[in-house]
């Protein structure tokens, strides 16, 4: 974390000089008054400068990501971690050794790990909501094309039986490329059904 002492003939001027060096401005850092100085006789005879101590608040993503690298780390493998930043969501990409381990059984470990960073970097309730994507070595995409193909048989498989298929149960924005893509199915209706964690859709002809 950047921080630094300053001082100055008042509390502000103290601060001023602080951002400057520091190349920010004051909505981006936290201030600890150390010494509120004094003024002297006519303003100069006995008067004592101010102390205060600015630091440069900690981005919630930049605290995520670090959060991400400790959880990889924990887990025994050895990744990079890349981050993109789009309006108010955040795309971590990790890459490296041993990424089955942290994908998972049909991404289970991707989406849990997902999950936990998406709290972590909304638990301090700041003015921004941000949305993330955990991704490795590009699964999601590889992810998101396996469900499209599968909309497209259990539709295929629906309307061949008239009668109604349920998929396994996946997190809400999977089943939401499910719902996307057969929406302009004429043939069919898809809906979700069942408790979270086990909620799935449901294709119906």
């Amino acid at each position: 974390m950047k921080e630094i002492t300053a001082s100055g003939q008042t509390v502000e001027e103290a601060v001023q000089a602080a951002l400057e060096q520091l190349e920010t401005t004051r909505d981006h850092v936290e201030v600890e008054v150390i010494d509120e100085g004094k003024k002297g006789l006519f303003g100069v005879f006995g008067s004592k400068r101010a102390y205060v101590k600015v630091r440069i608040k900690e981005n919630p993503i930049e605290i995520t990501e670090k959060y991400l690298k400790k959880m990889i780390e924990q887990m025994n493998i050895v990744a990079t971690v890349r981050t993109s930043v789009e309006d108010n969501h955040v795309t971590y990409e990790v890459e490296g050794k041993d990424i089955a381990i942290l994908i998972g059984k049909r991404g289970q470990t991707l989406n849990a790990l997902q999950y936990l960073l998406h709290l972590a970097i909304n638990k301090n309730g700041g003015t921004e909501y941000l949305t993330v994507t955990l991704d490795a070595e590009g699964y999601r995409a590889r992810r998101r094309e396996t469900l499209e193909a599968l909309a497209l048989k259990m539709a295929d498989k629906a309307i061949r039986l008239n009668k109604k298929i349920a998929l396994d149960p996946m997190p809400a924005f999977e089943r939401k490329i499910i719902h996307s893509v057969l929406q302009s199915n004429k043939s069919v209706t898809t809906y979700s059904d069942g408790q979270e964690p086990h909620r799935h859709i449901v294709i119906q002809p």
